[in-house]
Parts: C-alpha cells; structure tokens; sequence
C-alpha cells in the first residue's frame, strides 16, 4: 500500500512539473514585450488564486477554525514558496546567466539531504548518495551551463543560493502534515496572499513593477497579451501549486524535491516546442540521468535519516505523515 501510494504521489509530482515547466516559455514573450518579472509573477499568482479559491472554499466548508490553525503554514507558503524565492531568483538572472541560476536553485534537493545528515548525524544510505550526483549531473548537462557572464558577480550567485535555500523550504513546507487543511485550500489562500505580498513590494518600488497590453508573440503569431497570462495562471499556477503540494504531502520533502527537478527538463522541452529552442544530445541525455537518480532516491524506504520536522526514526519516503509538530519558518518554486 505504502509503495502504491509512493507511485501515485510520482504520477502527480510528475504532472507539477509538466505544468510548472510551461511557466517560462508562456512569460517571456510577457517580458519581452515589457512586463516587468515582479508584475508577471504578481498577475500570474493573482489569477492562479482566484481559479482555486472557489475550490478552496467549498473544501473549507466553512471551517475557518482549521485554516486559522494553519496561518503558519500558509504564510510560510505564501512569502516564500509563492513571493520570496520567485522575486531572488528573478534578481539573480539579472546579474547572471539563467542556465547558473537554474542550476543552483534546482540543488535545492542535496541541500535537504546534506541538512538530514547534519541534524541527525546520520549519513543517508548510499542509494541516496549515488541517487544524488546523478541527479546533479543530469541536471547540468541540461541547463548546460557555462555561458553568458564574463565577470564573477558575488551578488548574484548569492541571490541564487538563496533562491535555493528558499526552494528547499518551500518542499518541506509543502510536505508538512494538513492538520485537516484541504490542499486546495492550502495552495489557493497561500498564491492570494503571496500575490498581495508580491503587488505591495512592487508598489512600494522595491523592485521593478511594469506592465504592457499589447499583443505578444505566442506560437509564432501575435496574441492578446492575457492568453499567455491566463494558461500559465490556470495550468502553471493553480494546477501546478496544487499537483506540487498534493506530491509533497504523499511523497516527503527529499523524494518531491527530487521529482521536482524533472521541471527543468519540461521547460527545456516546452521551449524547443513553443519557442524553437533546440534540444541537444548532451540534454536528453541530462532528463534520463534525472529519472535515473530519482529512480535510486525512490528505491530508498529504509529511512536512512529524518525529513527535516521528521523524527529520526520515522521512514522518510514511504512515511512523510509521520512528520510531526509545527513549521513557523516562512520557507518554491515555479
């Protein structure tokens, strides 16, 4: 039962980063034609809320007691894994090559592993190991990085760590137990409240805050500018926060992080076929090394080590329920 549950939380791990991967092919012809990031994410987290809350609602069923219980929970989603690390990322591209930013955002995984080991002072079993640098390794032969600046810029390789750090907590945030809060009620309150976080810092002036309604370029023909804006709010958004959510609850923190870097191979793919960005040997090769170390991390039931807010002795892939006590660390993703 436990191994068929695992299976299912994949299947729909999968289905978050089939969905949060469009993200990057819908907006950027937003930015192209003059949309700020901030003002992108705002709208697209603003749309994504509004399409679950009706969702959220009728899950609630009036029982607002179990989403005052929650407050931490959904705070911590919503200033971290919905606002906080979209907005550092978004910063650390400015100063640096995208394919270095991705990269190492998305070692968000080893950060959680390497954290377990240090509070447990358990080393994870070597299936996790190997597990690991696969995974790492796919990972770079798909982002391909090395191009792009020619100066060191130390602030934007530590905006970038720090976009990991806050990817990392977004998944144990994500996995930490309901407490009887539906997860459409979790994901659509925490993308309504990070937007208005989100819309307060870009009015305030903190960070760049421009929009344009024009036609943008979409499939090689002029569109309307909120078709891009609607199908990644409805599908890279409400679809996706809640797929991710929903994985993270059943699978755990470490084993959803893994999964979660299959997100980079779906936006590797929906670039070559929305934008036309080609697709090289070396990146298909990349994808299969992702599956190949997410296949070993599965493979791991032994509980080698606790998920952070796990006890030690609890099974960290087959058993994430088993987390216990509260998160009020605010904590992503895409």
């Amino acid at each position: 039962m436990k191994r068929s549950s695992t299976t299912t939380g994949l299947a729909i791990a999968v289905l978050a980063a089939a969905t949060f991967g469009m993200s990057g092919a819908l907006i950027k012809p937003l930015l192209e034609a003059g949309w700020s990031p901030a003002a992108a994410v705002t709208v697209r987290a603003f749309i994504g809320g509004l399409v679950l809350l009706p969702f959220a609602l009728l899950s609630l069923r009036g029982r607002w007691a179990v989403l005052w219980r929650a407050r931490w929970r959904v705070l911590a989603m919503a200033s971290v894994g919905v606002a906080g690390t979209q907005l550092v990322y978004f910063a650390a591209i400015q100063r640096i090559p995208v394919s270095s930013g991705i990269l190492i955002e998305y070692m968000a995984p080893l950060l959680l592993v390497a954290f377990v080991w240090a509070r447990t002072r358990r080393a994870p079993r070597v299936v996790v190991l190997v597990g690991s640098v696969v995974a790492l390794a796919g990972l770079v032969l798909v982002v391909s990085p090395g191009g792009g600046a020619s100066t060191f810029d130390a602030l934007g390789y530590l905006l970038a760590v720090v976009a990991m750090v806050g990817c990392a907590v977004y998944y144990v945030v994500a996995a930490r137990p309901s407490d009887g809060l539906p997860t459409v009620a979790f994901a659509g309150f925490g993308l309504l409240i990070g937007a208005l976080m989100l819309l307060v810092v870009g009015l305030t002036g903190l960070v760049p805050f421009t929009m344009s309604f024009g036609d943008v370029a979409l499939f090689g023909s002029p569109v309307a500018w909120w078709v891009p804006l609607l199908a990644v709010g409805v599908l890279a958004t409400a679809v996706a926060y809640a797929a991710s959510i929903t994985a993270s609850e059943m699978l755990g923190s470490r084993l959803a992080s893994f999964a979660g870097l299959l997100e980079v191979v779906a936006a590797t793919f929906y670039a070559w076929l929305l934008l036309g960005e080609k697709l090289s040997l070396l990146q298909l090769v990349g994808g299969a090394l992702i599956l190949v170390g997410i296949g070993f991390v599965r493979s791991d039931s032994g509980g080698a080590g606790a998920e952070p807010g796990q006890t030690a002795d609890a099974e960290v892939v087959d058993a994430p329920a088993a987390e216990s006590g509260s998160f009020a660390v605010p904590p992503q993703l895409g």
